[in-house]
């Protein structure tokens, strides 16, 4: 076919459909299945059926032969543990008559065992028979008798083991005490800072001698009103010295000076206002002092008064030895103490820090430690704490452990050497003039400085001095002590009056 033909085909116009009647479609015919061979499938499944019976008695057998194999296997294990049994029981036999015999020979050993022993019974009786008629006593005296001698010689072991172990345990505490104190001592141990009574100020030339001196000395005069202290300007060339027992009033001069230099207008007025502007300066330092060194053995929120006071510390000497290094250096040991001590940590910091605060109590009188117990009254300071305060000098006897660290503690930092300063002839003089002072007056019979000078004994005649006249002593030997001498701390007069009557019976 060409291509002209085919597109006549395809673009050729469609017969019109006939509008009569459809005639009726065709039926599908399918072809129809073989027929079945049923003999032959009959044949095979036959065969089939032979082969199965075939390998089932085949498996029949099998079986029946492994079933016979473990049955004749049962059997000859069966004989065997028949005959392991039958020698087993004859074993067992034996045994047993070898076991009633061993029980017919203990039996007979009790026996002889039970009659040995009432031979033995009966032979004790008789010497212990013939020991009563040979000693002439009893059974129960003899076991007394024994008993005591057994008693006092375990008494006289026992003590002197005692002995021994106190012994012993003394010669370890000692050295075990030894050990905690040197180590204490060791890491509480400060630097050693000596001081005096006397500051010196460097002066830029000779003409500002003149100045602070001024016109018919009034510059020198209202100086020494102004601050308390004593200023000399001819010991040394080129400096002035600021002599005062009190260091505070010293330091505060010593500020106020050099202050007058550098601003170089020195007269009655302007020495006023420099002076309280030192005090108040002064007072901010010891403040913070104070609270550096509360804090320093870790005790905070005290109250600003208290760590005011232990500011003046800073400014505090007591033989040569500061004040703050001197309770740094307790605390720090006490607490090593209360450590090793099993004491009471807190008590024992705020005892040290605050033991020698009556040192610094300077408007009113009496003893270091009977000042320091007032003043802490007033600020409901735990008593725990004012006992220990009360006690570091055995002013009062040592109630606690915790009173007695704080007493040790203070004895080592002052006594250990290079902590102090003292002129050992100087101490010496003063105490000797202590008797003197006192022995100088009319009645007095004898007179002992003890206490490191801190107390004077007098012992008057009774016969010379009358009771009056005994407090009368007291009160005048008292002034001519606070006149003439110069002391650390105070120094208690006591004056005994006593009369003593004795005779012989013949």
């Amino acid at each position: 076919m060409d291509l002209f033909t085919t597109f006549s085909k395809v673009f050729s116009p469609k017969a019109p459909k006939p509008s009569g009647p459809k005639p009726e479609e065709a039926k599908p015919t399918f072809p129809k299945p073989p027929k079945k061979d049923t003999k032959r499938e009959l044949a095979v499944a036959e065969a089939q059926a032979r082969e199965i019976i075939i390998d089932a008695k085949d498996e029949a057998l099998r079986i029946r032969r492994e079933a016979e194999e473990e049955a004749r296997k049962l059997r000859e294990e069966l004989t065997k543990l028949q005959q392991h049994l039958t020698q087993t029981e004859a074993s067992l036999g034996e045994r047993q008559a070898v076991i009633q015999r061993q029980q017919a020979e203990v039996e007979l050993a009790k026996t002889r065992i039970q009659e040995r022993l009432q031979e033995l019974d009966q032979i004790r009786a008789r010497e212990l028979a013939k020991l009563e008629e040979i000693s002439n006593l009893t059974k129960d005296k003899a076991r007394q008798e024994l008993f005591d001698k057994l008693e006092k010689a375990l008494t006289e072991e026992s003590v002197k083991l005692i002995r021994e172990s106190e012994d012993k345990a003394k010669e370890e505490a000692e050295e075990k005490a030894r050990e905690i104190l040197v180590d204490a001592m060791r890491h509480a141990a400060t630097d050693y800072v000596a001081e005096y009574t006397v500051s010196t100020v460097k002066l830029p030339d000779e003409e500002m001698k003149g100045r602070i001196i001024g016109k018919e000395g009034r510059n020198i005069r209202a100086f020494e009103h102004a601050t308390g202290v004593d200023v000399d300007l001819d010991e040394t060339p080129g400096e002035v010295r600021l002599s005062s027992f009190d260091p505070i009033r010293r330091e505060v001069a010593k500020v106020s000076l050099r202050h007058l230099i550098a601003d170089g207008r020195i007269q009655p007025s302007r020495i006023e206002e420099f002076v309280t502007k030192a005090k108040n300066e002064i007072e901010r330092v010891m403040f913070e002092e104070g609270k550096k060194l509360c804090h320093a053995v870790g005790v905070y929120n005290l109250p600003r008064e208290v760590m005011q006071m232990l500011g003046r510390f800073k400014y505090r000497f007591s033989y040569g030895q500061n004040m703050i290094a001197h309770t740094l250096e307790e605390t720090k040991l006490g607490i090593s103490l209360a450590h090793e001590v099993k004491a009471n940590i807190d008590t024992v910091r705020l005892g040290c820090l605050l033991h020698d605060i009556g040192k610094v109590v300077t408007d009113e009188e009496g003893s270091h430690v009977e000042l320091g117990i007032k003043f802490l009254k007033r600020f409901q300071i735990p008593q725990q704490v004012l006992d220990c305060v009360a006690q570091h000098h055995e002013d009062q006897p040592i109630s606690t452990k915790e009173a007695a660290i704080i007493y040790i503690a203070d004895a080592i930092s002052g006594s250990r050497p290079g902590a102090r300063y003292e002129d050992y002839e100087e101490y010496v003089k003063r105490l000797k003039n202590l008797e003197e002072f006192a022995t100088s007056f009319p009645g007095v019979a004898e007179a002992y400085a003890i206490q490191a000078g801190r107390e004077v004994r007098v012992i008057v005649n009774p016969q010379e001095v009358s009771d009056v006249a005994t407090e009368k002593l007291a009160h005048d030997l008292r002034e001519k002590i606070e006149k003439e001498m110069t002391y650390p701390g105070t120094v208690k007069v006591t004056v005994v009056r006593e009369i003593r009557s004795s005779d012989v019976a013949k």
